[in-house]
């Protein structure tokens, strides 16, 4: 990465049952993209400025020695090396008619509303919301299409308008979907499965191509792109090119062989995302993983001059270089993370989603932050019962001092927050380290203030409705000394990213440009959110107040309210091991139960 500090260079293979890995706390990597979940199957989606990342979700308990899957997670990056974690948008409860099996899926975009295909229940489901990140509702009710053998759903809207829905294992189905997205009025068909079109196997007269699942479809200049999952296991990922979104098809040849810390599956998406190509795939590197407990990571590749894709390898390093500098002088979310170590995320009270269950020499690392001309102060907003915490900063690695230390005082209760804060003395483009030292406390957002404020809004930010109250503490930068306490009033800053979840579409803000001790005016919307608030597959969806919303890393936001059923928050801010086998069959080898922390009495 740029700045890149000590990297995380010990590929993690499947641990043996009961096994534990212990990961120092100078050890980094940037593969897996998400640490806080078992993610995989991934589907990413370009939204402006912003990717989001649709997955699923192995559960951290496998059952009956089979994938266990119960929903899906959204996650978002606007510079390709910090992933802000929006939670789960949809879970397989959210279909009334299905019971399980929430595999892989896929998101797509139009006309401003968003659609969310998944297979489950042996059968593919839609979903739909006005947000990326959700909440998502069964769009029409009952499967789209149903059949055991319809699985991994991907979607393609042509230039002509025209929309088409590939899936299947073993074999490649179409169907072309109707302008609503929700229905289709031909009927399912088969891609001819020929060696020409899909590389040749031996051994199996049933499978006699190297298709085996997880197609991959897009369109680049003027070449259609069918990406796949090739058999026999372990999985590998190819690809095929075409002229026309039907085919003929003709293959083209392997992109990712199978590598020690591979799974026995792999799944891939690939986008193009600020003048940049990204291959998304999944690995079982994390602690404790293994078949059924993967890890979504992303390398940046460049096509040859006739569009081919070239061999592709796995990395610990992953993406090498941001897509653009973190702007600190804007609400980040504290759940913006390149790399973690210890901590969990849940959703949050106020909207959202926070850190959680920290403790003593848990660790979060950003990647190239802008400090620009400088940082004076440092704003977090946490949850506290009691005092005696605090966030160390690092810059560019976790070696020498911290040049800050900013202490967490008692907020008055473990679901009451407020805002504290810490002078800081930072210039220049830097890595940044949080580091967590007493543990005992939740942890929302962080925001820098000083001169190297940008003038121009930049992403982030919260929104609210009406005027509130929020207590500021204000600690010196070594974590001692006297606590001040200011009150603020005002609504709370917006920084230029529209609401559109659920009913609540909220107008373009402006940045908040408050310190701690003054008040922050800034326009507010109206409006209730609603948020998906579901974790392990419950799939509840609580309806939060008026005001009950939050923006993500700068993301059209609408979490809505997690836990709390207070009726309205409205807060306002102050300051600125491979496995031989596959689907279908009835055994499988369990590969592992550890809980991805190394960490004893992490649940």
């Amino acid at each position: 990465m740029m700045m890149t500090i000590l990297k995380y260079r010990s590929l993690i293979a499947a641990l043996p049952l009961g096994a534990v890995l212990t990961v120092t706390a100078t050890s980094w990597a940037d593969n897996p993209i998400v640490q806080t979940n078992y993610t995989a199957d991934p589907a990413p989606m370009v939204v402006g400025d912003t990717v989001y990342l649709c997955t699923s979700h192995d559960e951290d308990v496998t059952l009956d020695n089979f994938f266990t899957m119960n929903d899906w997670r959204v996650y978002s990056s606007k510079d390709m090396v910090n992933w802000t974690d929006h939670g789960s948008p949809l879970s397989y409860h959210s279909f009334s008619w299905a019971s399980g099996k929430a595999w892989a899926p896929h998101c797509v975009e139009r006309d401003g509303k968003f659609y969310f295909y998944v297979p489950v229940s042996d059968s593919i489901g839609v979903a739909v919301a006005d947000s990326p990140i959700g909440p998502f509702e069964d769009a029409i009710g009952e499967p789209l299409v149903s059949n055991y053998q319809y699985i991994d759903p991907s979607v393609f809207i042509d230039d002509d308008g025209q929309a088409y829905l590939y899936f299947g294992n073993p074999r490649l189905w179409h169907v072309a979907l109707n302008d609503d997205m929700i229905s289709f009025t031909g009927q399912v068909e088969q891609i001819e499965n020929t060696t020409q079109s899909f590389g040749q196997r031996s051994g199996d007269a049933d499978r006699p191509t190297l298709y085996e699942e997880g197609p991959w479809f897009y369109e680049r200049n003027d070449q259609y792109y069918m990406i796949f999952a090739m058999g026999p296991l372990p999985e590998r990922i190819g690809y095929a090119t075409s002229s026309a979104p039907l085919g003929p098809w003709t293959y083209r040849g392997v992109i990712m062989e199978n590598q020690s810390g591979h799974a026995f599956t792999n799944h891939a998406g690939v986008v193009d995302f600020k003048g940049k190509s990204y291959f998304f795939y999944h690995t079982q590197e994390l602690p404790g993983g293994g078949g059924y407990k993967r890890s979504v990571a992303v390398e940046e590749f460049s096509y040859g001059a006739d569009g081919s894709i070239p061999t592709i390898s796995k990395t610990a390093e992953g993406v090498s270089e941001s897509a653009e500098p973190l702007n600190p002088f804007v609400r980040v979310e504290a759940e913006t993370i390149a790399w973690e170590q210890g901590i969990e995320t849940e959703p949050c009270s106020e909207g959202g989603m926070n850190v959680t269950e920290i403790s003593d020499g848990d660790t979060i690392k950003v990647e190239a932050v802008e400090f620009g001309a400088g940082a004076d102060s440092f704003s977090y907003r946490v949850a506290a019962a009691s005092g005696g915490g605090a966030i160390e900063l690092y810059l560019d690695g976790e070696d020498g001092d911290p040049v800050a230390t900013c202490a967490v005082e008692s907020s008055g209760g473990a679901d009451t927050w407020v805002t504290q804060q810490c002078a800081v003395n930072i210039t220049g483009a830097h890595d940044l380290l949080l580091r967590f030292t007493g543990g005992g406390f939740d942890f929302d957002w962080w925001q820098f203030a000083g001169p190297g404020e940008p003038t121009t809004d930049g992403a982030g930010g919260a929104t609210g409705t009406g005027s509130t109250t929020t207590t500021t503490t204000t600690t010196g930068s070594d974590g001692g000394g006297g606590a001040s306490t200011s009150t603020d009033t005002g609504a709370t800053a917006s920084t230029g990213n529209p609401q559109t979840s659920g009913s609540n579409t909220g107008s373009v803000g402006t940045t908040g440009g408050a310190t701690v001790g003054g008040a922050t005016a800034a326009s507010a919307t109206t409006g209730a959110a609603t948020s998906a608030a579901s974790t392990g597959g419950s799939g509840a969806a609580t309806s939060g107040g008026p005001g009950d919303a939050t923006v993500t890393g700068g993301d059209p936001s609408s979490s809505g309210k997690g836990s709390s059923d207070d009726g309205g928050c409205a807060c306002a801010v102050a300051g600125p091991s491979s496995s031989p086998g596959g689907l279908g069959l009835l055994s499988l080898m369990l590969l592992g139960t550890t809980r991805r922390r190394s960490r004893a009495g992490r649940s």
